[in-house]
């Protein structure tokens, strides 16, 4: 066909906002959407896509991504190419990886050099999240060249993983304090590692030494601990925060009982956590057990991820990521004979839109509105990359994707496009399916076919001061929380305590 790839033209689709469906033409030309209406005519040589019966719906952005992870003496099986090839499959068009210095390592070297990973292979967009895995006045220093020269506005602080990248709570405050001036949002992996390692000495000592002690060393009243935690630091110095990974009923109800006090915080429930639950770390296979380890863990108790489905769908929680971390059954055998050997981390960055719409939208407690912005528009607003992402409209980024609600996959290692021989969703069968995916206006995913180009993904700058996030924190900032008592001054007498010599 000798169509213009840069014009395009998805006709006749119910287009799916966070607010509204509705049935439009969406014509895209040098990547961006250029018309959202009927009966649009497109330029000749235009590519035409019928979308009839099908929804159109913005590209999925997923917030949390570890891509190429050095961990624990190995490296993540998905490198930024791998990755975002399963992403796009799956209808995601953009994420925001993490990078991760070691402690004393400089947050601005372990930018440069996470960039210089993902630049060479990413086939869509990305954004970067920077950790801050220790505290000196050179990092407040690089966090704010960070914010203001490289696009990053949201750091993470680890509460778990003591001696590698935790940070106790002196530390975590005053990085709290500096997101807060810089406009940056605060986010925290929220565990109690001291709990942790204690608790893993415990395990290994009653012989306990299976994918099993991962879960018994950090039951979920130790995640709920640290969420209130984070909670209680942040909103000491007004910082928003946003917690990742939430696993666990204690952690999504800290978070639920902290809005209703009024604290500004965000709650990242993930595929894994909706789509499957953590009895199967005690499954006979170890690979298979060991397959669904990851930090926080899988939570044993069935029901968990209704409960977190419901939380929200109803709003009370707010987005989904993946935390997609993947190691090959090789690499998780590190820790055959001890489970604090297992690299943490599982799959989810391919499937997670098919998890979301049959656990969300086909079980009917969500509607397609709430699905588009749990995927990508709540994502876009929090990070300040809407309406450039999140939303089908004039001047957007034509990041689309075409999906069939009604058709079904079946979810498999042996069909998935990742670069790991093991999927937690293995055998389950999803209402939702991603037909076509755009990415900078071009068809970069078709009925089964990748057509995508290493390197062509973008990296995109966020601003600092979201308003979706900050303009709440900016009105109380006008309020003073603290008053002086003016009284008359104690004139008494004052006991004098002896000087030791």
């Amino acid at each position: 066909m000798a169509s213009d790839e840069r014009r395009l033209l998805i006709k006749g689709g119910n287009c799916v906002n966070c607010d509204r469906v509705f049935r439009a033409d969406v014509y895209c030309e040098r990547g961006l959407i250029r018309e959202v209406g009927v009966d649009l005519k497109p330029p000749e040589g235009t590519t035409v896509i019928d979308a009839t019966d099908k929804f159109v719906i913005p590209g999925g952005i997923d917030p949390h991504t570890h891509f190429q992870l050095p961990f624990m003496g190995t490296v993540a099986a998905d490198d930024f190419y791998a990755g975002t090839r399963a992403a796009v499959a799956g209808g995601t068009t953009m994420m925001i990886d993490f990078v991760i210095p070691a402690k004393g390592e400089s947050l601005l070297s372990a930018y440069e050099k996470w960039k210089g990973w993902a630049d060479e292979k990413v086939c869509c967009d990305y954004s970067f999240h920077v950790a801050v895995t220790w505290w000196a006045d050179q990092v407040a220093k690089e966090m704010e060249i960070l914010t203001k020269e490289k696009g990053v506005n949201s750091f993470k602080m680890f509460m778990a993983y003591r001696d590698v990248f935790m940070v106790n709570d002196e530390e975590m405050y005053h990085a709290f304090e500096c997101c807060k001036r810089l406009g940056a949002l605060a986010q925290v992996h929220a565990e109690n590692g001291d709990i942790i390692a204690e608790g893993a000495k415990k395990m290994l000592a009653m012989g306990i030494t299976g994918p099993e002690g991962h879960e018994m060393c950090r039951p979920e009243e130790v995640e709920g601990e640290a969420t209130h935690r984070a909670i209680v630091l942040a909103n000491q110095v007004n910082c928003p925060l946003y917690v990742v990974h939430v696993m666990s009923r204690s952690a999504a109800d800290a978070i639920l009982r902290a809005r209703q006090r009024g604290c500004i915080v965000f709650g990242e429930p993930i595929a894994a956590g909706l789509g499957t639950d953590g009895t199967h770390q005690w499954h006979k296979c170890w690979r298979h057990a060991a397959g669904h380890v990851m930090g926080p863990p899988l939570r044993p108790d069935p029901s968990t991820p209704e409960y977190l489905m419901n939380l929200l769908a109803n709003d009370d929680l707010h987005l989904t990521g993946t935390d997609n971390c993947t190691f090959n059954a090789d690499q998780k055998a590190m820790g055959k004979d001890d489970f604090t050997k297992i690299p943490n981390g599982v799959n989810g960055v391919e499937d997670r839109l098919s998890v979301i719409w049959e656990k969300g939208v086909h079980s009917g407690k969500m509607d397609p509105c709430r699905f588009v912005s749990v995927t990508s528009t709540t994502a876009a607003k929090i990070f300040n990359i809407y309406p450039q992402k999140g939303v089908i409209a004039v001047g957007s980024d034509a990041d689309l994707v075409v999906w069939d609600g009604n058709a079904t996959r079946t979810i498999s290692a042996k069909t998935h496009h990742h670069a790991v021989d093991f999927n937690i969703f293995e055998g389950m069968t999803c209402h939702g399916v991603p037909l076509v995916t755009i990415s900078q206006g071009r068809v970069v995913y078709d009925h089964g076919e990748l057509n995508v180009v290493k390197g062509s993904g973008r990296y995109i700058p966020r601003p600092v001061f979201a308003s979706h996030v900050y303009s709440r924190v900016h009105q109380r900032d006008k309020i003073p929380r603290y008053e002086k008592v003016e009284r008359e001054p104690y004139m008494g007498p004052v006991i004098q305590i002896p000087t030791s010599k």
